[in-house]
């Protein structure tokens, strides 16, 4: 192992280069809920779910199924966005892999 900090940092963005064109799934969580099959069967054009967030409450945006930051939406031109806010502890992702 070289004891040289800066050959140590390129040699890990070296090896993380290597990752740069790999595709992640993104993904933006409002909220969750269960409910039955029957209520799902009963749901139609204007049905509306409770979900457990409170309006106004940070979303999570998850990686490959696993949550990386907390956000909210914004609006940039016509499409909406994400606006990173809390990310997650790095050592805390790593345990939930």
């Amino acid at each position: 192992m070289s004891d040289n900090p800066v050959a140590a940092a390129d040699n890990v963005n070296a090896k993380l280069g290597m990752l740069a064109n790999v595709k992640v799934r993104m993904t933006v969580e409002v909220g969750r809920t269960e409910i039955t099959i029957q209520d799902l069967l009963r749901l139609n054009e204007g049905s509306v779910i409770e979900l457990d967030r409170m309006a106004g409450d940070p979303l999570d945006i998850l990686v490959n199924g696993t949550i990386i930051a907390r956000g909210e939406v914004v609006v940039v031109g016509e499409r909406f966005g994400i606006r990173f806010g809390e990310i997650v502890d790095p050592e805390t992702r790593m345990a939930s892999v």
